[in-house]
């Protein structure tokens, strides 16, 4: 899954960064993660986002969580 994934760096306040940080970790997900879940979310709640393009991967947190 890691392939299909589009890289692009992501400039963000550091406040943010950090209330995202807490967040993610709460819910038990890496920031990558947990900022993608939220962008798919509010995609989806505006119904921007195509009907598979909303569907959860499989995770593959376990190995991110472990280098943060």
């Amino acid at each position: 899954m890691a392939g299909n994934r589009k890289n692009f760096p992501l400039r963000l306040d550091p406040q943010i960064y950090t209330a995202i940080e807490r967040w993610a970790r709460d819910e038990l997900r890496s920031v990558n993660s947990h900022i993608e879940f939220l962008l798919r979310q509010s995609l989806n709640k505006s119904g921007r986002l195509p009907s598979r393009a909303g569907e959860q991967p499989p995770s593959t947190d376990n190995e991110e969580r472990l280098s943060e």
